[in-house]
């Protein structure tokens, strides 16, 4: 299956950012892929003006709908999965930080309501947004399981090892990476961390707002860069992920049989 990993620089107009993501979907069709990953935070960035929690619940209250209704009909009338993500309203005074998985035919395949919110390096994440409880979540789109990362949860490899536990062998990342001493070297070392202990695929797409570093990257089950990006604002990078290459990894580095400590989903 081609998988695409799309980076942009989305600003407060939600309906320009749409249109970004569809004009970058048929990029992607284009290219031959199944499959589109788009960043954290697709539907708006949160700190473009936002001063306070309640005109970010008002932005999800607002803007949530319309995304994941869009969503559903660039996939619909691409032929192409799409995952992306954005602010959904919780029902509390904090919004969701969600990502929608949504099939070809426009079908919502999954909500994962990011688990590990970012309380780190100086920031607080968890000031503004509801942290989700109903994860980890896996998808099956096209031949493949594909399990849905939320930027910081990359940082937790009991998170990524639940979802394959769950059986996934793609782990979609949409991520917000904030610039900073360390963090692209963070950022590659975790992505292809996250590949070689699991034996799977990982596409990763990220921001490119000013404060994000793009570096959008796929890597293979035994941890090779198969494509990536730089700090283009706007790029997609196309990588043809197949089940065949996770069989080899699997069969010369068998972790997962040889493991004698199993942590399955919470």
């Amino acid at each position: 299956m081609k998988v695409a990993a799309a980076q942009f620089a989305p600003t407060a107009d939600a309906v320009a950012n749409l249109a970004v993501i569809e004009e970058m979907t048929a990029d992607a069709v284009a290219a031959g892929a199944e499959l589109v990953v788009f960043p954290e935070e697709s539907m708006l960035p949160s700190d473009f003006s936002t001063e306070t929690d309640a005109q970010l619940r008002e932005l999800a209250i607002a803007h949530w709908e319309p995304f994941l209704e869009g969503l559903s009909r660039i996939a619909r009338t691409h032929g192409i999965a799409v995952i992306a993500a954005g602010y959904e309203d919780s029902g509390t005074a904090l919004p969701y930080n969600t990502m929608a998985a949504v099939d070809a035919e426009g079908e919502v395949l999954g909500l994962y309501r990011k688990m590990h919110l970012y309380d780190a390096f100086d920031y607080k994440e968890s000031r503004r947004i509801q942290r989700g409880d109903t994860g980890p979540v896996v998808v099956r789109i096209g031949d493949f399981n594909v399990g849905l990362v939320n930027c910081y949860d990359v940082r937790f490899p009991e998170f990524t090892r639940s979802l394959v536990e769950m059986g996934a062998d793609l782990l979609a990342v949409s991520a917000a990476w904030v610039k900073g001493p360390l963090k692209e070297d963070h950022w590659q070392t975790l992505l292809r961390t996250r590949a070689i202990e699991n034996t799977c695929w990982v596409v990763a797409s990220s921001l490119t707002t000013p404060d994000c570093i793009g570096m959008s990257m796929a890597v293979d089950p035994l941890g090779v860069v198969r494509a990536a990006l730089g700090e283009e604002e706007r790029s997609l990078l196309v990588v043809d992920a197949d089940k065949d290459r996770i069989d080899r990894a699997r069969t010369v580095l068998p972790v997962l049989r040889n493991r004698r400590i199993i942590i399955g989903p919470r």
